[in-house]
């Protein structure tokens, strides 16, 4: 509600006899019907009663919202229809009605109630189970996220800010990314550039006797399994005989 419904400032005079207004609902479901008879009874003011007067300046209003009927009261600010809420204002909610004034048997019953104590219960499964769905939001963000995010252009934000000072910084960048590059190039250094020519022409002497024994003990490994294998035929041979 808003304050200026709050406020209420529509009045009547004691005595006045109310107006009351039905939804049509009251008019169509059995249960409502019955509770417009009851409502008749209690709110409304015979005719030609000693203590009320002979004119109306207020409504009394019963609407159906929600499955529950919603008591509002204006004064009769004009013949036209302009209102102007009085007060008080209310919601009744039915449970059930029973065939007696206070027990027999329930000849209608409200499945839409709800007890204030299953209410709280409700409320405190809620409050238990946050934590649960806290973990099942986690798995359903890890589950639902993308491998790979948006792919941002860099040179975006040259436009934000000054130019002058944007162009200053990216020559920065750049001078300290050639640094360290020539950096990482100088601590790479080949071990020949330190030697002197007499020392590379002595290992390279080195390599190549050593080449050429393995070499001569690769031919040498041949000749002795070829013959091997002549000396098996002439044996073989021999006992064929």
């Amino acid at each position: 509600y808003t304050m200026g419904e709050l406020k209420l400032t529509g009045n009547c005079l004691k005595g006045t006899r109310p107006i009351l207004s039905f939804d049509e609902n009251f008019n169509t479901n059995p249960h409502y019907v019955l509770l417009k008879e009851l409502f008749t009874q209690i709110f409304g003011v015979p005719n030609q009663h000693p203590k009320s007067k002979p004119f109306y300046d207020h409504v009394y209003t019963f609407s159906v919202l929600d499955n529950r009927i919603w008591f509002r009261n204006y004064q009769i600010l004009t013949e036209d229809g302009g209102l102007a809420e009085i007060g008080p204002r209310f919601v009744l909610n039915p449970v059930k009605i029973f065939a007696g004034s206070f027990g027999g048997e329930t000849l209608w019953d409200n499945r839409y109630y709800v007890s204030p104590a299953k209410y709280r219960q409700e409320i405190k499964k809620k409050a238990g189970g946050k934590y649960i769905n806290r973990v099942e939001q986690k798995m359903a963000l890890e589950a639902n996220k993308p491998e790979v995010s948006y792919s941002l252009n860099p040179l975006d934000e040259i436009f934000k800010g000054e130019p002058l000072e944007k162009a200053k910084e990216l020559e920065k960048t750049e001078k300290e990314a050639d640094k360290n590059g020539e950096s990482e190039e100088k601590s790479i250094i080949d071990p020949f550039e330190q030697k002197s020519a007499l020392e590379i022409k002595k290992l390279e002497q080195r390599a190549i006797k050593n080449f050429q024994k393995i070499a001569k003990k690769k031919a040498a490994a041949k000749n002795t399994s070829g013959a091997k294998v002549t000396k098996k035929k002439r044996l073989t041979k021999n006992k064929a005989k």
